[in-house]
């Protein structure tokens, strides 16, 4: 009999060993997602006129599209809510979700910017210009769709960062309320 369980007793303990480093690796690669982290600014393309400091030219997607940029974003990821990847008949965009302000912001700058550009700056660690969509439209419902120059890997990469950090700002904010 001893020389049975002793067999199975290695083969419990290994099998053990074996299933908790699995569980390790979940949790290692889960925790290391939840501290990503990424800024997104948008900022609204002005004509080029005397250079007052005010504005900039910015190379954007890999085309290294130039565009003149205020310097100063109109919005960032303080004012996101959360930020999603959706299907696109030609393959997929970031939609980012604004809060109250955000939406109000939104809301001011396209109703009076129409036919200009929007350059949008992702920074996951490095920065990239990875759109710049032209406003067609007022966005008053606080939705800003984009299709980034990205691969859908770096997209989703990009939007858990986005929401790991507008979730941290909710929650700071909340405690900072009470």
């Amino acid at each position: 009999m001893k020389k049975v369980s002793a067999p199975f007793n290695l083969i419990f303990v290994f099998s053990l060993l074996l299933a908790s480093l699995f569980a390790g690796c979940v949790t290692t690669e889960k925790s290391k997602e939840k501290k990503e982290q990424t800024t997104v600014r948008l900022h609204l393309e002005v004509p080029q006129t005397e250079d007052n400091g005010a504005s900039g030219t910015v190379l954007v997607t890999k085309q290294k599209i130039p565009i003149n940029v205020e310097r100063e974003p109109f919005l960032s990821e303080a004012d996101l809510h959360h930020a999603e990847i959706i299907a696109t008949p030609g393959g997929f965009a970031i939609a980012l979700n604004f809060s109250d302000h955000g939406t109000f912001q939104l809301d001011m700058v396209s109703t009076s910017n129409k036919g200009r550009r929007v350059a949008v700056l992702l920074q996951f660690p490095e920065s990239h210009w990875v759109a710049a969509p032209v406003i067609t439209k007022r966005l008053s419902n606080g939705v800003f769709i984009f299709t980034p120059d990205l691969t859908l890997e770096q997209a989703k990469r990009a939007v858990r960062g986005l929401n790991n950090v507008a979730e941290k700002a909710r929650k700071g904010f909340g405690n900072f309320a009470q």
